[in-house]
């Protein structure tokens, strides 16, 4: 009878307490964030600049915006691919590279035609590393903790929008070329190199490609410096029989273990895009349209974006003790009545509160649906599962703004709050209906590990 080799990776991760080697991983992740973070609306914030110098009209800048999210589904699709081959560690090296790589670029454009090739490529990288460190988080951290520690990282990586803002706000007026100092910033990101020599490859990834003494390797480092900081681990669970597993790439989409939550986070991610960016894209530019003044406007948009990362740390304390599906839908029902009431008030006073929370829980969200999506595939499909799902969220938002603009001049101001509010309504009851709940492996494999006496035993399952 032929027995499966296997080093247990995801049973032996899951008893660990958490570590230097944790905490390491998830600072070098936060940091790749920070500068996604700050990249990704350096186009948006050095677009009226370059308007003015290059003689660009709103439709040049409406068609960069537009194919930067094709660009993002294309990037997705294809790290998804990458992660699975060449493996999680090397493939967020690369990806952040990229996107760092063409963010400088950009420094040198010469026209706003090359100005939106690079960033569509740009857009590429950012959507790539995103979804290949959201699953390196998910296969690296005890599964118990993980979602805490994603949002964490979300906290620490969301702040580079803030300070982007504000480095933006100081050296954009300083010269006729000083807007590219922007995209200097933004290639700092290149700097996540220094912290990829500390970092492990995911043992699951490696176990999942048969490469046993690799991850045993690596499994064992990683035990080696929790027993030194924390004393003798608990023994892990025994792996449950599994039969022939799927191999990874394309051919899985036959598969409808991997195809049903797929469809189901594509869902997800799809109406998180455009009702998140529906709302972003368009409340200072439907506010001074309906009367307000720009310069309240910006104002009053700004205030409401400090919910943002106390929204990622609400997160944090709510993911890994109550059903994440459940945390989802409550969620994405408050955004959908707290952007409605948005829409229907002009009192300066409730335009700031109510923009204030769907920043503050929309970014909650967002950190819930990063921990959430992975848990929903085997290792054999994860990267390229949540890549796909990702990547046709980001893909619906090349014709989100069209749509919305169409609501607005159809109907009128409030009705384009009340089609966003209608779009979280959706994804929160899709989620609700068919959502997989994901708590109870969760509490037994904290429960499992908890249990455990005795020291681990460094060995490898015939």
């Amino acid at each position: 009878m032929q027995h499966i080799r296997t080093t247990n990776a995801a049973n032996r991760l899951d008893r660990l307490p958490i570590t230097k080697f944790h905490k390491r991983t998830i600072l070098a992740v936060a940091f790749a964030y920070f500068f996604e973070f700050a990249d990704i609306n350096t186009f948006a914030i050095t677009a009226p600049v370059v308007r003015e110098q290059w003689g660009a009209d709103v439709n040049h800048v409406a068609y960069v915006t537009s194919l930067s999210f094709v660009g993002m589904f294309v990037g997705a699709v294809v790290a998804g691919g990458l992660a699975d081959r060449l493996g999680r560690r090397q493939t967020l090296t690369l990806t952040t590279l990229w996107f760092t790589v063409w963010s400088f670029a950009c420094v040198f454009a010469w026209d706003i035609w090359s100005l939106g090739v690079f960033r569509v490529l740009t857009s590429a990288g950012l959507s790539a590393m995103t979804v290949v460190a959201v699953v390196y988080i998910s296969e690296l951290f005890p599964s118990a903790k993980r979602g805490k520690f994603q949002a964490y990282a979300i906290v620490i990586g969301i702040c580079g929008t803030p300070v982007t803002n504000l480095i933006a706000s100081a050296v954009v007026p300083m010269s006729d070329w000083s807007w590219r100092l922007v995209y200097l910033w933004g290639s700092l990101g290149a700097l996540f190199l220094f912290f990829v020599r500390r970092l492990e490859e995911s043992p699951q990834w490696l176990e999942s490609r048969g490469r046993h003494e690799e991850a045993e390797a690596t499994l064992t480092r990683i035990e080696a410096r929790a027993t030194a900081e924390h004393g003798p681990l608990p023994e892990p669970r025994q792996p449950k029989p599994k039969g022939p597993s799927a191999k990874p790439g394309l051919g899985l989409l036959k598969d409808k273990k991997f195809l049903y939550p797929t469809i189901l986070l594509s869902v997800l991610w799809i109406t998180q895009t455009i009702g998140f960016f529906g709302y972003s894209s368009w409340a200072p530019t439907l506010l001074a349209a309906e009367g307000v003044s720009v310069e309240d406007s910006i104002f009053y948009v700004a205030l409401t974006t400090v919910g943002a990362p106390l929204g990622s740390f609400l997160a944090a304390m709510v993911t890994d003790r109550f059903e994440r599906k459940w945390c989802l839908v409550v969620f994405g029902l408050v955004i959908a009545a707290s952007g409605l009431l948005y829409g229907l008030t002009f009192t300066p006073v409730l335009i700031v509160v109510f923009g204030f929370l769907v920043n503050l829980f929309e970014r909650g969200y967002t950190a819930l649906a990063y921990a959430y999506a992975p848990e929903l595939y085997g290792t054999e499909g994860r990267s390229l599962g949540t890549s796909i799902a990702y990547g046709l969220g980001r893909l619906s938002n090349a014709v989100g703004p069209l749509m919305i603009a169409g609501v607005y001049n159809g109907i009128g101001y409030q009705a384009v709050f009340m089609v966003i509010a209608g779009t979280w309504t959706l994804g929160a009851l899709v989620l609700a209906v068919f959502g997989p709940a994901t708590r109870r492996r969760r509490l037994a494999a904290e429960a499992a590990a908890a249990a455990g006496t005795q020291p681990t035993s460094v060995t490898a399952t015939p």
